[in-house]
């Protein structure tokens, strides 16, 4: 069980989401955030990255950063041990269900782009011609042949349409085929099918309770609506200055900006509280 935070700082669990929220533009992240992380866990917190990405798309970052725990990736699918290099838990995407949403989704909005995240430590991130990648040089692998799509165990599909905005894809998705899948916007151009009721709460929850910690023990950063299960699962849920409104309504305060040290303002406050 993780240490009981000092009386200096109230929460044991630290759960930070990472584009737009711990890291900045560059996929860095600042001296001033990374010393309050290590401020906090000194006085007995325990910090988890909370992602939407996939370990392969997660693995380098978190390598580059140094951090050892536990990472909640690929929207609550898999629980990667950075330090040991290790798939814990992974979730995958009944494909049928995956192959029956996709039809009927276009059905009703017309083609779609796609991209498919293969599950495991390893697992490629196949992408179509004319999917519009978002997230810089992460390795994808082009779908030639649409049947490739299904040929091994998926964490999750991305879609893009040609005209519909993010927001608008989301909510058709939801209307569409919500009985089958989860359908959840993640950032600018990255709307997700993920499996049924699988957020980022349902592998916080998981990875808190390896550690002995609650709900009650957290505290949660974050910036896109996809993080909005985990401001819910937590205590206390911060927005970052650069969030989606939805994010925001939700949110327990607002801090800064990723590119301002949102999160090290309200870790400082904490801790000299």
């Amino acid at each position: 069980m993780s240490e009981s935070p000092s009386p200096s700082f109230p929460y044991g669990l630290i759960a930070t989401d990472l584009d737009g929220t711990l890291l900045r533009s560059d996929e860095s992240v600042s001296r001033r955030t990374r010393t309050a992380l290590a401020a906090a866990t000194k006085a007995g917190a325990a910090h988890i990255v909370v992602t939407g990405r996939s370990v392969p798309w997660t693995r380098h970052i978190l390598d580059g950063l140094g951090y050892r725990g536990l990472a909640v990736c690929g929207q609550g699918a898999q629980l990667y041990h950075a330090g040991e290099h290790r798939l814990l838990t992974s979730l995958t995407l009944d494909r049928r269900l995956a192959g029956l949403a996709l039809a009927r989704l276009e059905a009703e909005v017309g083609p779609l782009a796609v991209a498919a995240s293969r599950d495991g430590l390893d697992g490629e991130v196949l992408v179509s011609p004319d999917y519009a990648l978002h997230d810089g040089p992460l390795p994808v692998v082009p779908l030639a042949d649409p049947a490739d799509l299904w040929a091994a165990p998926l964490n999750k599909i991305y879609i893009q349409h040609p005209t519909l905005g993010d927001d608008e894809l989301t909510e058709a998705g939801r209307r569409t085929i919500g009985d089958l899948v989860d359908v959840v916007m993640a950032g600018a151009g990255i709307v997700e099918i993920l499996p049924l009721g699988l957020n980022k709460a349902t592998g916080l929850s998981l990875a808190a309770r390896r550690l002995g910690l609650r709900a009650a023990d957290t505290i949660a950063f974050g910036d896109m609506p996809n993080d909005i299960p985990m401001f819910g699962w937590a205590a206390r849920g911060v927005a970052m200055a650069n969030a989606h409104p939805e994010l925001k309504a939700v949110a327990t305060e607002v801090t800064a900006s990723n590119e301002d040290d949102g999160i090290a303002v309200v870790l400082e406050s904490l801790l000299a509280a």
